[in-house]
């Protein structure tokens, strides 16, 4: 093994190492969920945002104030409501007195300005203050008044939703749902889970998570993380599993053609690739393999794609659209013909 090999061995078992302790003290607090555990670390390793979608009492608020408080990072939360407006998380210019007596415009910044937002209940609020996350989410940055404001890195928005269909929710917009790397689904606790849970809660036992990382550090993990190999036939099989997602596109399969109307971004091949790049380094390698892509295909791109009125008719959701798709497109393919 050459030197630089070694070095990147190293360097993935380092990781796996401090990923395994941060679990850990999550798991003083969070009982089960390991999937959606796994899930929001993930995110947070890539520099993602992370959508949490489930019916309320399922401890997606807890999950993420209990990973504010294994961090060492700057943590607000925002309650969304029906009346929430813009400025209320972005914050507004207000009219102050100088010592002299003249009166100034003064920034006063908003609950956004943080390192690890919670955005809880985020479908409770109107489009028009949701949307207005779309500029932090993408770029970190909020534009007030022509003026450009940086936020501090790394920036997280951890949100939280109840099924739309429940009454009083709003559905996110499309452009805003892109900007999630992962959207997951919290479900129900097993029967030990829910045991262990209520043991917890119940009989006077206190557990608090100690703080594992700061931003430093986790930046550091980001930069590794980009740096794991991507062979060219795995990289194929994530442009091909985007494209096949594509209505009436060049790879479109039967069931794409019959039940979506519209397919994912280039955004979802680029959080494929970053997701399975992590499981890649949570199993102790530094290359990628097509298995890493395929078990993080379903919260990268189930938020990404829009069904068609046949499939809403049928009572379909889009996880069970995007797993026929993942089934029987080939993980090898011939390779594309070069132009003329």
């Amino acid at each position: 093994m050459t030197d630089v090999a070694t070095s990147m061995q190293q360097r993935a078992d380092e990781f796996g190492r401090r990923y395994a302790s941060l679990r850990e003290q999550i798991g003083r607090v969070i009982v089960g969920h390991e999937d959606v555990v796994q899930g929001v670390l993930t995110c947070l390793f890539v520099g993602g945002h992370c959508l949490l979608e489930g019916v309320p009492g399922l401890g997606k608020t807890l999950l993420v104030r209990t990973l504010a408080k294994t961090l060492d990072l700057q943590y607000s939360r925002i309650q969304f409501t029906p009346d929430l407006m813009p400025a209320d998380i972005l914050g507004t210019n207000l009219v102050t007195e100088t010592v002299d007596g003249r009166r100034v415009f003064e920034f006063q910044k908003g609950p956004l300005f943080t390192q690890i937002c919670l955005a809880d209940e985020i479908n409770r609020a109107t489009p028009k203050t949701q949307s207005a996350l779309l500029e932090t989410m993408q770029e970190g940055t909020v534009t007030i008044a022509g003026q450009r404001f940086e936020l501090k890195k790394p920036f997280f928005v951890m949100a939280t939703q109840n099924p739309i269909e429940q009454e009083g929710t709003y559905p996110l917009p499309e452009a805003q749902l892109d900007r999630f790397f992962f959207k997951l689904v919290v479900g129900y606790s097993t029967r030990a889970e829910l045991a262990a849970i209520v043991e917890r809660t119940t009989m006077g036992i206190q557990t608090e998570p100690s703080p594992v990382m700061n931003g430093e550090e986790i930046l550091r993990w980001q930069q590794l993380i980009r740096e794991v190999v991507l062979a060219p036939h795995v990289q194929d099989y994530i442009v091909r599993l985007t494209m096949a997602t594509h209505p009436e596109g060049a790879l479109a399969l039967p069931v794409t053609n019959q039940y979506l109307r519209w397919g994912a971004s280039p955004r979802a091949a680029q959080t494929l690739a970053l997701a399975a790049k992590v499981r890649a380094l949570l199993d102790g390698r530094f290359n990628v393999s097509f298995e890493d892509v395929r078990r993080n295909f379903l919260p990268a791109l189930r938020h990404r794609v829009i069904l068609n009125f046949e499939a809403q008719a049928e009572g379909l959701n889009s996880d069970r659209v995007l797993l026929e798709i993942l089934e029987k497109l080939p993980e090898k393919a011939d390779p594309v013909a070069a132009p003329r």
